[in-house]
């Protein structure tokens, strides 16, 4: 087994990474940027490295830092967690050029699944259901476009090729709005990806976005761990995770499991991954993209199956077989908020500052990640997410109302969160019945309730 891990990234991530390491009996290398140096993923950490100033860039995305930092502590394996590099695969191979094992996806997987239009294809040869949709816009006339546009119908959801986070993303539902929309997605997608290359596919209205867990080895043997509802978001990024869904009939949720784990078996998938689906109001399903990574609610799997994804993934990054259960089918009921430093009331406005006052809800089946305590400045280089509250009991309907007991008690003061946001959400009707969808948040007079913690 290895015998000492570097975390590169952040955060409560970073943090959650640590704490199974540890309890691995391996020893864990923090790195931090000089904006990080107080928090806690660098406390508790065996060892740390600071790796440049605050920005990205020069920190948490500098490869030859991070290899420095990994070569001066001896670490024999990287850890990449989710965003910033883990999905990088230059990053990847640097660490096998430097006889570092990366935890995480191989390269071919990262460059297959990371650009979208290849992803489909990918799929489409599996025999997966994907969305009518064109290939890559690069070098193109607007006059393609709106061909395009025109032969798969409106409404239509124009697209970065390589992308994430609700980025470079923009809905159309007529003509004349198509060129506009499709320069400002382009240009979103550049500023954020450096790349300009789009595409257009058929836009489902209200769909449900649901992404099943899977776990592939390197033996080609893949399963699944069930699902996870992923509908509730925020300009296409998620604020609320349930597993299972309330939605899927035990048969849909049989089928699409399947589907996952044919399509992660057919690319030779190694490692912890998520397969996404749009799912429209009649259950037909589709494929969305792959994540080739952990994703930030991991945890609610996590807690539906007793298993520790990290362990997970390390083991399978060891050489590992799966454990080689059949497929998992839920039998506790667990849900996930996003605990942002945002404004919900101004459209979900990020709100750097320093945490003053802080408390944590506990009890049988509450878990919170975090990285933060009272006295932490927040600033406004990296990501908005502070914390995530994991509750978990035996149906849906007792996980609500321990959720909402939850919420109660989680206090922060000094900036201000979605805390409130999460408190009404758990007593609305319609997430209370389950009748939601990924444009939820759009069709419910909810930013007005809002104003008052």
């Amino acid at each position: 087994m290895f015998k000492k891990i570097l975390i590169a990234n952040r955060g409560e991530i970073a943090l959650r990474i640590i704490r199974t390491v540890k309890e691995m009996g391996i020893k864990t290398v923090a790195v931090y940027s000089t904006a990080d140096k107080h928090s806690l993923h660098v406390y508790f950490a065996d060892e740390a490295v600071c790796i440049g100033p605050p920005s990205p860039s020069q920190s948490y995305l500098n490869v030859p830092n991070l290899i420095s930092a990994a070569e001066i502590t001896n670490a024999d394996a990287i850890h990449p967690g989710y965003g910033f590099l883990s999905e990088n695969a230059y990053f990847s191979s640097m660490c096998h050029k430097h006889g570092i094992k990366f935890i995480g996806a191989k390269p071919n997987h990262m460059i297959q699944m990371g650009n979208k239009i290849s992803a489909k294809k990918t799929m489409k040869k599996a025999g997966i259901s994907c969305l009518p949709g064109s290939d890559c816009f690069s070098e193109f006339s607007y006059k393609e476009i709106e061909y395009f546009a025109d032969k798969i119908g409106y409404p239509v959801i124009i697209k970065a090729v390589s992308g994430g986070g609700g980025k470079g993303i923009r809905s159309v539902f007529d003509k004349k709005s198509l060129k506009n929309s499709w320069e400002e997605a382009q240009k979103e997608a550049w500023s954020c990806f450096r790349k300009k290359d789009m595409y257009i596919e058929k836009l489902i209205l209200d769909p449900r976005h649901i992404e099943i867990q899977i776990l592939g080895d390197k033996y080609g043997k893949a399963c699944h761990l069930s699902e996870r509802d992923c509908s509730i978001q925020r300009r296409n990024q998620k604020l609320v995770e349930e597993a299972p869904s309330p939605f899927l009939t035990s048969s849909l949720r049989k089928k699409m499991g399947n589907e996952a784990v044919k399509a992660a078996e057919f690319i030779h998938y190694e490692g912890v991954g998520t397969m996404e689906f749009l799912v429209d109001q009649n259950k037909n399903f589709y494929f969305m993209e792959m994540n080739p990574r952990i994703q930030v609610e991991h945890p609610i799997t996590e807690e539906i199956t007793g298993l520790d994804l990290i362990q997970e993934q390390i083991f399978l990054a060891y050489g590992k077989k799966t454990f080689q259960k059949k497929n998992y089918y839920p039998k506790m009921y667990s849900i996930e908020c996003r605990i942002n430093a945002e404004e919900p009331s101004h459209n979900f406005r990020p709100v750097p500052g320093k945490i003053t006052q802080m408390h944590l809800p506990g009890g049988k089946g509450v878990r919170v990640d975090t990285h933060i305590y009272a006295g932490y400045l927040i600033t406004h280089y990296y990501d908005s997410m502070i914390a995530k509250v994991i509750v978990t009991a035996t149906n849906r309907k007792e996980t609500i109302e321990k959720m909402r007991r939850s919420l109660e008690e989680f206090v922060i003061e000094g900036i201000q969160t979605t805390i409130p946001f999460h408190r009404k959400l758990m007593q609305n009707d319609d997430f209370l019945k389950g009748n939601y969808n990924t444009n939820f948040l759009d069709r419910i007079d909810f930013y007005s309730l809002l104003s008052d913690h």
